[in-house]
């Protein structure tokens, strides 16, 4: 209880609420005592839903879930009633009907409240919820049904209509239509109460509440329930039966008597008038007695409202009108016709029915038959004014907008007229006033106002005209009559009057020099409607008019009406079939008014040459081709003039050849379709004999092209026409014409002529036109004169080809596109003719070439294109699937193969021919069949022989096998080539190889859907194995050439984008394997490695292994070993079993130990090696036998090693052999060196020696891959040894010589790697080009891997050339410095291997370079310099300085905290690589300084901004989530590049392209790490939008991983202080430093900034005892200076306070200018003393003091400083 914004009761967290107290009484029954209803049992109306069970006994009977659903029906907001009637109607319809059965005593009272509420969807859901009641209770609703039945009939008549027609549904529900009216019966009485009570008692303030309900809530509501009541009246008198009615008529009487009642029809709301209108309607309808009782109140109420134009009112208010006039025939005597009715209907007609014509109007025709003579006398006054009105409504503005107002407005005109003149056709004086009034102020100025409108023109004005004239001949007896009807003579001289006034009219509008086209055409289309009536599509629409039960004539006129309505339609029993049409107009009259408008034009034409009068003389003649027009027209015509061997009594045809053709000739005419018109208004007067010839005459007149397109367009109108015409069609006149126009064309556009664009529109739609036309599949011309044309235009099209420019014959290539499209589209069996083939087969051969040969615009090859797919498809449906070798699929085929395979083709002249081959693909999947041999056929055309498929893979450049070689994934020799054949870099052009591949396996795919893999369709395709074997073998190539050459990329993108990995599927893998294991074993090389590359896939490893082992069967079969064998054996090595293996092995080892009958050692080496590295099982013995072959070869067959041989003079297999012996002592070194004696590390480690001697005498040669192979595997097998002796295995250090060791450290390092540094610095003289294709790059790998296991002694005596430069500073020892200056101009080669090699050799180094620098310090004394700085190694700064303007020049156009994406490999790529890797270098080199150098080596960078440099570098380099990549979503701890070390391994391939913003990261961190002062004072430099990405970045990435690792490092630390210890707290980032000297006890607290370092770091206060305080701030002020202005670590700045601190113990005095005892910088002591204070001061203080003074005193007694 209370408000709610009152305290609530302690514990009580729930607001109040009644429906949750109503639950809790129902679910607790008998605890609270029962509350006393506010009604009983005994009364009718059942108003309280009970809340408590048990109350009365009718209680259990409600439901409680029922309950509490009917109470929040009853609550005000309109939400918690809307869900409440919407949960009650489920409730409804899935309890049990007992349950619901306990709410209908309660629901009459609820219904009847919520089914008028204000809320649209309240009323709407209430309906539904009684419909789901109805259909579960059912007959159990009866008892209750006088309670609802009233609000339920209003319900239906609601004026939202969603809920009115649920209203409906509920009561169809209830009842059957059969019942419904019995219902309504048994409930009249209360229904006619709730009716009543409605309209007559209540308001809208006792229907709402004033106090709760807003005002103009409660005005809606009041007038809707007024409508629905008016209109719930209505419906209740249309459905009760009669006698029903007749027990109510007391009932209705006391309404209908009220006042209140016929008030409504001025009530403001239109809704409540026109429910009103519709009452009054109903009630003259069912109870005509009631209205005659109250005719003064119902004649007024309608009559007088006829103004009211409200679309809702007036249609129900015009059938009351109606309904009113016919019911009460004495309702004028109660209304004054002349000055209440009348002159407010004039205005309304005036006015155009207020823009509700067409609800209106229908309704004037009925009104004017029910008017009585003493309302329309006087008869002439009366229908002037009425007509007058009406017609002067069509001036309204709303039908001047509307067509279907107008066109009711006049259709209830001539209606009208119609019927005034039936009731007057009596004779007298009057009548024939009136009858002239009609015709000639009605109808005349009624026609002559819509001639000049368009709108009325279109209307259906000139049609009823028509109608009602010959309604008016027929009633005269002109159309077979007797004439002898009552007023026969009336309707004679009414048409006599039209006819003489029309004929002045329409004179008036033609007999003008100046008369408007409009109105002309107006003229036109009305003879013409009259002429024929029956064509007029709008008569067959006919015009509807609203049904009204009105009888418009007495029952003796039916006749007269019936004849009038029946004759329009139906001719006269026994009139014979004429040739004018029945139902048409009588031709004498309307003839001579044609006849006198066409002579009148001919007069103008001939005098005045008007233009617009011979345009309308031809729309006569379209309609009245008659003989008298002819002979009207021609009857002025003097002498006969020389004409061809025509009928001259014929007029039509003199008219035609004098007249007509004389016009058509006249020079300068820019329009002549109204003369082409004439012509064959003309023909239709000529016999079929005379036809052809005329036609021929005219056609030799050398007339303009654009009149014979026009005769040949209106030839070809119709089948009658055209049959006329055929024989002039087919002719030779008309053929040659066009042949000749043709040729004209053509020379035309190919010589650079200018012809006049009409002219040449005109001149090729002509020929478009003579092609593309048929008539029953036949051509328009003859067949010989069409192939003579499409002859013409296939040599015309043909010289484009030729053509280099052929930019002046676009115009002309662009008509002849569209004729043959036209043709292929519309022609049946167009392609029977050669030159049809020919034809097309030249435009495909266009659309296939590159554009930029042909010069042709899109425009234009979008045209031929088109002309292509209309000839394709118009092939396909003539051949079926016959394929004609000689036919257009068979020569497009043949050409496309000699493109392929014989043109240079480049990418995108590849595209156009792929695309113009996937056009006639795609039009041959959609149409074939399972059997259709058209498309397989094709593609056999398309796919090159065998032997053209061996020479095109003859021709792909041998580039290829430089990886597989170097990577040992292949073993293989070739004819040894020249040099020449490894310089050579790949051309822009596509390899023919490719190109064939390409295409096939586009055309493939297209072929063969993934869903449509149909047996028969591949069968009939034989070549599809190889194929796709050749499809297999580009791809391979593409792989094994570098990737990211783009040319090769792009050749790979195509192959796989257009088919390479869905035609590898459509194979069976039997077959294809099949196919790659016999190529392998031919012919090696790159089928190897398809055959391996296939294996390698997922589908085919795990299900055909054992295919592929019956392949090969006995391992035997593999020798005598072959390379092609030897390719394919270690490709299948990983998949044989173990005992093959075995096998093959034994038979390698055989070969070998018997080397001096083998001549193939070097195959059964290579054997072995592939079994040796699948861990075939090799007795030991077996492996010492296979050695001491060797060493017995090094003393018998010492060439075989090639020992100081030059290489570039060996052959290929000499260098294998040896390549393999390597690849063998390798394997023994890191596989089975148990095997090994001390004889056989002598010849291992020797050899290798003596190799590597070779490798580095033979640099000049490397551009060979099989010399490069030989120092790469020399260079592995260094690695190995590398790694044996840097750990040896557990299993060898039993077994190793015991001096062998010792001869590793002393000997073979020594002499492996004075050899092995030298080789980078000869490898980049000799080959200054990193981009040249001999560059050895893979040697420069692999040598790089070796130097990584450089010992750091044999780095610092290396004896490498020496190289000093003059005037460098250095304090390095010479073998030091001229490491650096050799090594550091190498970082920015372009050469990754080579960089990160050099890298990883100087970082050996970098940590003993500070120890130098020391030394030679130590000489200097502090006083020598102020501020001294130190530049770190110089030729590591000349490539920093080097690099810097690089990367600033490629990084100026990127802003700080944008990621600059870097091409991996490319020059940038390089010079980036180098400039971070340099400060890499850099950082390590001033990490491992001393304190003292540090600030020397920082102030050296601060002074050249090198670091600031590189900082903003660094931001455009590392990316904004610099992410770990290849993470899982599901990863919880997120792994980014600063939390993840970056591997820099020289031999890395794979994800190379985030090693640069890897390295960033890592430069950015260690500089933060180890610079973090010049960070910070950097940052704060910057401006404010740089700083802020800056600090976002770094707290977001940076921060959290540094202030970790630093309280890591204080945990991890080692070092110790005396009488100080340090702690750390990770969570809260902060580290305590505890200092206790006797009874002085100091702690500190150092707190990380969220963004360290670039915040300051803070340092608060601890504990302290026995400290001063200003002693206390000094010493706290100078450890936050420490942290915050060195370059360190937090353990590093607390050393140097501590240190600071003991001084001061120990009596030493603080620098009165610092007040500090260590110099924060220099760590130096107070050493300079003032002769007067005795006070002791840093050099640096004094050296700054005295140049900022610009004084030499002391700073405190102000003495001059001596």
């Amino acid at each position: 209880m209370g408000g709610k914004n009152k305290q609530r009761t302690k514990g009580n967290v729930r607001p109040s609420s009644s429906g949750r107290a109503a639950e809790l009484l129902a679910r607790e029954s008998g605890v609270v005592p029962g509350f006393i209803g506010f009604g009983s049992t005994v009364t009718s109306e059942l108003g309280y839903v009970p809340a408590v069970h048990g109350v009365e006994e009718i209680d259990s009977l409600v439901d409680a879930d029922f309950r509490l659903v009917l109470r929040k029906m009853s609550k005000r907001d309109t939400v918690t009633k809307l869900k409440a009637i919407q949960e009650f109607g489920t409730m409804c319809q899935e309890r049990d009907a007992e349950e619901v059965k306990g709410v209908l005593p309660y629901w009459p009272r609820i219904y009847c409240k919520i089914s008028v509420d204000h809320d649209r969807r309240v009323r709407e859901a209430t309906q539904q919820a009684f419909e789901q009641l109805v259909l579960k209770v059912r007959r159990s609703l009866a008892p209750f049904l006088k309670g609802l039945m009233g609000h339920w009939l209003m319900a239906q008549c609601d004026t939202y209509v969603p809920a009115a027609s649920a209203a409906c549904l509920a009561f169809t529900a209830a009842f059957p239509p059969n019942k419904q009216t019995e219902a309504l019966s048994f409930c009249r009485d209360e229904i006619l109460n709730v009716l009543q009570d409605t309209l007559l008692k209540e308001t809208a303030d006792t229907l709402s509440d004033p106090k709760s309900v807003p005002e103009e809530e409660r005005e809606t509501k009041f007038i809707r329930m007024l409508t629905s009541s008016l209109l719930g009246v209505k419906k209740l008198l249309h459905l009760l039966p009669d006698s029903d009615r007749n027990l109510l008529e007391d009932r209705l009487t006391q309404l209908i008597s009220s006042a209140k009642f016929w008030k409504y029809s001025k009530h403001k709301t239109p809704q409540v008038r026109g429910a009103l209108s519709e009452v009054v309607s109903a009630l003259c309808q069912y109870t005509p007695g009631l209205v005659h009782k109250e005719a003064a109140r119902a004649s007024a109420a309608v009559l007088l409202s006829i103004e009211d134009t409200d679309p809702v009112v007036l249609p129900p208010l015009w059938e009351a009108v109606l309904h009113v006039v016919t019911t009460i025939p004495d309702c004028w005597t109660h209304v004054n016709a002349r000055k209440g009715f009348l002159p407010k209907l004039w205005a309304l007609l005036r006015a155009g029915g207020g823009g509700m014509a067409k609800a209106l109007h229908p309704n004037l025709m009925p009104l004017v038959s029910r008017l009585p003579a003493e309302v329309t006398q006087p008869a002439l006054d009366f229908y002037t004014t009425f007509f007058t009105s009406l017609i002067q409504g069509l001036s309204a503005e709303r039908a001047l907008t509307s067509p279907t107002e107008s066109a009711a407005i006049v259709t209830a005109v001539v209606e009208c007229m119609r019927f005034s003149v039936m009731q007057h056709t009596e004779e007298g004086e009057e009548q024939r006033k009136i009858q002239q009034m009609l015709i000639s102020q009605q109808l005349l100025p009624l026609l002559e106002s819509a001639v000049g409108n368009p709108s009325l023109q279109n209307g259906p004005l000139f049609l009823l005209v028509t109608e009602m004239l010959i309604s008016w001949e027929k009633r005269a007896g002109l159309h077979g009559g007797d004439g002898s009807q009552a007023g026969a003579d009336v309707y004679q001289t009414l048409l006599g009057d039209f006819w003489e006034g029309i004929g002045l009219l329409l004179v008036g509008f033609v007999d003008t020099e100046e008369a408007d086209p409009k109105a002309l055409e107006g003229v036109a289309t009305l003879l013409q409607v009259m002429r024929y009536p029956d064509k007029v599509t709008g008569r067959k629409q006919g015009h509807k008019k609203k049904s009204v039960k009105i009888c418009l004539s007495e029952p003796g006129d039916t006749d007269r009406n019936g004849a009038e309505r029946g004759g329009r339609d139906e001719p006269p029993e026994g009139e014979p079939q004429q040739k004018r049409l029945v139902g048409s107009l009588e031709s004498e009259r309307l003839e001579a008014v044609v006849c006198q408008l066409a002579q009148l034009c001919l007069v103008y034409v001939n005098e005045k040459q008007s233009e617009r009068h011979l345009v309308f003389l031809s729309l006569l003649l379209r309609s009245f081709h008659t003989p008298r027009v002819f002979a009207m027209l021609m009857e002025s015509e003097g002498e006969e003039q020389s004409l061809p061997a025509v009928d001259l009594k014929n007029m039509a045809m003199r008219f035609l050849l004098e007249r007509v053709v004389a016009w058509l000739s006249e020079e300068g005419r820019s329009q002549s379709d109204h003369l082409v018109d004439m012509i064959f208004s003309s023909l239709h007067c000529c016999s079929p004999q005379e036809t052809p010839r005329i036609l021929n005459h005219i056609t030799m007149m050398n007339l303009p092209w654009g009149i014979l397109l026009h005769v040949i367009q209106k030839a070809n109108e119709g089948p009658e026409t055209l049959k006329s015409c055929r024989d002039w069609l087919k002719g030779s006149v008309l053929g040659e014409r066009l042949f000749g126009l043709a040729e004209e064309l053509c020379n035309t556009g190919r010589g650079h002529a200018t012809l006049s664009s009409n002219e040449n529109t005109h001149s090729w739609t002509l020929i478009s036109l003579v092609l593309s036309q048929q008539h029953n599949n036949e051509p328009l011309i003859g067949e010989v004169y069409l192939e003579k044309i499409l002859e013409k235009l296939h040599a015309t099209l043909s010289e484009t080809k030729a053509q280099a420019d052929q930019g002046g014959m676009e115009p002309l290539i662009c008509f002849i596109c569209d004729v043959a499209s036209t043709f292929y589209s519309s022609v049946t069996d167009c392609l029977l003719l050669a030159s049809a083939e020919e034809l097309l087969l030249t435009a495909f051969q266009i659309t296939a070439q590159d554009h930029s040969n042909t010069h042709l615009s899109v425009s234009v090859l979008s045209k031929l294109r088109a002309v292509c797919v209309a000839g394709v498809q118009a092939l396909m449906q003539h051949s079926g699937d016959q394929f004609q070798e000689s036919g257009f699929l068979c020569s497009a085929a043949v050409w496309v193969k000699r493109q392929l395979l014989t043109a240079s083709l480049d990418i995108k002249s590849l595209q156009v021919l792929v695309s113009a081959v996937e056009s006639v693909v795609e039009i041959l999947t959609t149409a074939r069949s399972q059997d259709n041999p058209l498309l397989p056929n094709f593609l056999s055309l398309l796919t090159p022989s065998q032997q053209e498929w061996i020479s095109v893979r003859q021709a792909l450049p041998p580039q290829w096998m430089k990886g597989p070689l170097l990577s040992g994934r292949l073993r293989m020799t070739c004819d040894y080539p020249s040099m020449d054949v490894w310089k050579s870099t790949l051309s822009s052009q596509v390899p023919a190889h490719l190109c064939a591949c390409t295409l096939l396996g586009r055309v493939i795919q297209m072929a063969v859907s993934p869903t449509d893999q149909q047996r028969a369709d591949l069968s009939l395709y034989s070549d599809l194995k190889y194929t796709v074997s050749e499809l297999l073998y580009a791809v391979q190539w593409c792989v094994e050439m570098d990737l990211s050459l783009p040319t090769v990329s792009q050749h790979h993108s195509l192959l796989t984008d257009w088919g390479s990995s869905g035609c590898r599927t459509l194979v069976p893998v039997t077959d294809l394997l099949q196919t790659l294991y016999s190529r392998s074993v031919a012919e090696g090389g790159l089928w190897s490695l398809c055959l391996e590359t296939y294996l390698q896939m997922d589908a085919v490893a795990t299900s055909s292994i054992g295919n592929v082992r019956k392949l090969y069967g006995d391992p035997a079969s593999w020798f005598p070993v072959s390379r092609a064998k030897l390719s394919t054996l270690q490709v299948l090595c990983p998949i044989m079993t173990r005992e093959e293996r075995r096998s093959v092995s034994s038979h390698a080892t055989a070969g070998i130990i018997n080397w001096q009958e083998n001549d193939d050692v070097c195959g059964c080496l290579g054997v072995l090696l592939c079994c040796l590295k699948e861990n075939s099982p090799v007795q030991v013995e077996v492996l010492q036998a296979v050695l001491a072959a060797m060493m017995e070869w090094r003393n018998s067959r010492e060439d075989w090693f090639l020992f100081s041989s030059d290489l570039s003079k060996a052959s290929a297999d000499q260098l294998i052999l040896t390549v393999e012996m390597m690849r063998f002592l390798s394997w023994l070194v890191s596989s089975s060196s148990p095997a090994l004696g001390g004889s056989q590390w002598d010849f291992l480690l020797c050899c290798m020696l003596a190799w590597l001697e070779t490798a580095c005498e033979n640099v000049s040669g490397l551009g060979s891959p099989w010399v490069q192979l030989f120092v790469c595997e020399n260079a592995s097998l260094i690695v190995e040894l590398s790694r044996f002796f840097v750990a040896p295995p557990a299993t060898a250090a039993d077994t190793l010589p015991a001096e062998l060791t010792a001869e590793w450290t002393d000997f073979f390092i020594e002499g492996i790697y004075s050899l092995l540094l030298h080789l980078p610095v000869k490898i980049t003289d000799a080959f200054t080009e990193p981009d040249d294709p001999l560059f050895p790059l893979a040697v420069l790998r692999s040598v790089g891997v070796a130097l990584t296991y450089i010992p750091v002694p044999q780095l610092l005596k290396n004896s490498l050339p020496a190289n000093l430069i003059a005037d460098q500073k250095t304090n390095l020892p010479a073998p030091l410095q001229t490491l650096l200056n050799t090594l550091c101009p190498l970082l920015l080669f372009k050469a990754r291997p080579l960089q990160i090699t050099v890298y990883l050799l100087l970082e050996k180094v970098m940590g003993r370079l500070p120890e130098c620098d020391g030394e030679g310090e130590s000489s200097k004394t502090e006083e020598d310099a102020e501020e001294p700085s130190l530049s770190p190694p110089e030729s590591l700064m000349a490539v920093l300085s080097a690099c810097e303007d690089l990367c600033e020049s490629v990084l100026a156009g990127v802003q700080v905290g944008e990621f600059a994406v870097v091409q991996p490999l490319s020059v940038e790529y390089s010079c980036f690589l180098g400039y971070l890797l340099s400060w890499k270098l850099l950082l390590s080199f001033f990490k491992a300084s001393p304190s003292q150098l540090r600030v020397q080596y920082s102030l050296y960078l601060k002074r050249s901004h090198s670091l600031h440099k590189l900082l903003i570098h660094l931001f455009k380099m590392m990316p904004e989530n610099p992410a770990y990549p290849g993470q899982g979503a599901d990863t919880k701890d997120t792994k980014t590049f600063f939390t993840e070390s970056l591997s820099l391994a020289v031999d890395k391939t794979a994800g190379v392209e985030w090693e640069l913003p890897h390295l960033a990261c890592g430069v950015y961190y260690s500089a933060v790490q180890d610079l973090p002062a010049m960070v910070r004072l950097w940052w704060n430099s910057q401006e404010k939008r740089v700083s802020t990405a800056v600090e976002r970045f770094s707290t977001r990435h940076v921060s959290p991983v540094l202030s970790a690792q630093e309280i890591s490092s204080v945990h991890a630390s080692t070092q110790t202080f005396d009488s100080m210890t340090v702690k750390a707290r990770s969570a809260a980032r902060e580290v305590i430093a505890t200092y206790s000297v006797d009874d002085i006890f100091i702690e500190l607290v150092i707190q990380l900034p969220q963004n360290h370092p670039l915040g300051s770091i803070t340092v608060e206060s601890g504990r302290r005892v026995g400290v001063a305080v200003q002693q206390w701030r000094n010493w706290m002020l100078q450890l936050s200076t420490y942290l915050t202005h060195q370059n360190g670590s937090i353990m590093e700045g607390l050393a140097l306070w501590k240190n600071n601190v003991d001084k001061r113990f120990e009596g030493v005095e603080d620098c009165m200018i610092c007040f500090s005892v260590i110099h924060g910088s220099n760590y130096s002591l107070p050493k300079k003393a003032c002769r007067t204070c005795k006070k002791k001061f840093h050099s640096a203080c004094l050296y700054k003091w005295f140049t900022s003074s610009n004084k030499s005193t002391c700073p405190l007694c102000r003495e001059t400083f001596f």
